[in-house]
């Protein structure tokens, strides 16, 4: 791949990232805070991502695979996106501002997977390729993050408005990319977009229990994406957003050395460890404070490598080892509906309920150990269910494999 074309789907990435990290991370801070939503719709809101992720398939399946080149359609979600987001941070109610969201989200999260099928396509080795563009994204999230916590933004609109900017400016950009005409044509099916095909897996146990406990553990993994920010700031922790980049950071030290942990431990005991991460994360947060504890919290936000690579990656690795080659497309694309779309969406509404359940009154803050404590419960009951059911009888994935997931 030329070192220009390199740049460019690297900067791209750097953007892409960039944008969500900005207003994704501190939104519960400022709705919470400033425009005083209830938990509820704070959850609603953070769920808006994961009901665009079960509907954007049909979008990329139906009409960007094989109408539009791919650049053309990520420059023009991003600008309408863009501008849909600067109109949301000027809403103060619920319903204006929840219409808003949705309608960016539903332009933003197309956008996750075209930017990867952009760039596998400029790529002669994906496998070499991708991950040094990739991690660019990941640089993006801890920038934004960074910028955010030491202006002290958090509980502001300013945030969503540079999203907003960086949104525009990354539709713009996109116009500059190498041409990548539709790679598909014809008619698409309701199975080629929603991955259906794949639901033969299901007749295999072991992979029917991941599918299903994947989906569970979505649920209280939404607790730490909708609300950590504001459980970091009502615990008056400085530049939160900023600390939480440590998130990210550990993420790209254990993406380098999960082939590492793949030969030594294999597909079932890395997914164990991630839920284990998952558990022990909240009961980090449900007992640590700002004080002597304060390391407590720190230890939880660094688990986010764990949490994240053990177990997402290390499920989408899964996924392409068990299905056969024609199968492969669908099956990722299915368990990502099933995760990323329904369990998240599940997991904002009730951790959005659970929230509003230990509220201690307007401006007086939530019971933060009850709250973590129903999370690590939920993610601790999924761990018991996988371990004594799951079984793979994969070898563990070789470097190369991993390498192709980040």
């Amino acid at each position: 791949m030329p070192s220009r074309v390199r740049l460019k789907l690297s900067a791209m990435m750097f953007l892409q990232y960039f944008v969500w990290g900005a207003w994704y991370v501190t939104m519960g801070t400022w709705l919470g805070e400033t425009l005083r939503f209830s938990g509820e719709q704070i959850g609603l809101a953070a769920g808006t991502t994961a009901l665009a992720a079960m509907i954007s398939p049909f979008f990329v399946g139906m009409i960007a695979d094989r109408f539009l080149s791919t650049e053309r359609i990520l420059a023009a979600l991003h600008v309408a996106g863009g501008v849909v987001l600067f109109y949301a941070s000027t809403q103060t109610t619920f319903r204006g501002f929840y219409l808003a969201i949705l309608l960016y989200t539903l332009c933003y999260m197309p956008t996750l997977a075209l930017s990867n099928s952009l760039s596998f396509r400029q790529m002669k080795d994906p496998g070499r390729e991708f991950p040094a563009v990739r991690v660019l994204g990941t640089i993006g999230w801890i920038v934004a993050g960074l910028v955010i916590g030491t202006l002290r933004l958090e509980a502001t609109a300013v945030p969503m408005r540079i999203a907003a900017g960086g949104s525009i400016l990354l539709g713009v950009f996109c116009l500059a990319l190498p041409h990548t005409p539709p790679p598909r044509t014809g008619r698409a099916t309701l199975n080629d977009v929603l991955g259906l095909d794949a639901l033969k897996l299901l007749g295999e146990r072991s992979f029917a229990i991941f599918v299903l406990g994947s989906f569970l553990v979505c649920i209280p993994l939404q607790f730490y994406y909708a609300f950590a920010n504001l459980f970091l700031n009502e615990l008056q922790v400085t530049n939160a957003a900023g600390k939480m980049t440590l998130g990210q950071m550990s993420e790209i030290f254990f993406m380098l050395v999960m082939p590492w942990f793949f030969r030594r431990l294999g597909v079932k005991y890395m997914l164990l460890v991630g839920m284990a991460a998952w558990t022990t994360r909240y009961l980090l947060f449900a007992y640590g404070n700002n004080g002597p504890l304060v390391w407590m919290l720190y230890l939880g936000i660094l688990l986010h490598g764990i949490c994240y690579d053990f177990f997402f990656v290390t499920g989408q690795i899964y996924v392409d080892t068990k299905a056969p080659p024609d199968l492969r497309a669908a099956a990722q694309g299915f368990i990502a509906f099933v995760t990323l779309g329904v369990g998240m969406f599940i997991g904002s509404w009730v951790s959005g309920r659970i929230v509003d359940t230990y509220s201690l009154g307007p401006g007086a803050g939530h019971d933060w150990n009850r709250i973590w404590l129903i999370p690590a419960g939920m993610a601790a009951a999924v761990l018991l269910l996988f371990a004594l059911f799951f079984r793979s009888a994969q070898e563990p994935a070789s470097a190369a494999e991993v390498s192709t997931s980040v």
